[in-house]
């Protein structure tokens, strides 16, 4: 790899590390692989960094992350293993016990309802709602007309209300 692609790598790296991250978790990896699959994002992208233009890095990623996160889906359910939450063992100085576990409930009810999606809705409404990314910008990383992805926007707000609905009334009455 020449030095001028050796650099460029790292800044893509450095600088699409946190997107990778949160669009892999967001599109279904579970967190115990994610650093795995983040690595076979950044690895097919080191193969193909002379065929991406600069102007579309961000469009090939996100590409690759859904590409990766399906294969990572499809491996999971085949392994059918049960992942133990991580244990950090820092000092406490954040929220309450009881704030992590509502957060850590509505982050597993957010996963549950993306994981119901189609990928075409469930990545649409990933960048928008989650990255907040503008319906232009979505546009061309996916390589979709912009009235698609309000369409599938409007899709996958009505999907996401209903199962969060849902969700909520199965949850109070078990």
């Amino acid at each position: 790899m020449a030095c001028a692609d050796e650099a460029r790598l790292r800044r893509i790296v450095r600088d699409q590390h946190d997107f990778v991250w949160r669009s892999l978790r967001r599109m279904g990896v579970p967190e115990s692989a994610a650093e795995d699959a983040m690595q076979q994002v950044f690895v097919v992208l080191s193969r193909k960094l002379g065929d991406v233009p600069a102007d579309n890095e961000r469009s090939f990623l996100f590409g690759t992350v859904v590409r990766v996160a399906s294969d990572a889906r499809r491996t999971q359910t085949r392994r059918r293993e049960v992942h133990d939450a991580e244990v950090d063992d820092k000092p406490d100085d954040g929220p309450s016990a009881e704030a992590l576990v509502d957060e850590k409930k509505a982050r597993a009810m957010l996963d549950h309802i993306l994981q119901s999606m189609t990928e075409d809705l469930r990545a649409v409404f990933v960048l928008f709602e989650i990255e907040e990314l503008q319906a232009s910008e979505i546009a061309e990383l996916l390589g979709i007309p912009t009235g698609t992805v309000a369409s599938r926007l409007r899709r996958a707000r009505e999907h996401f209300h209903a199962a969060a609905a849902r969700l909520k009334r199965t949850t109070r009455h078990p």
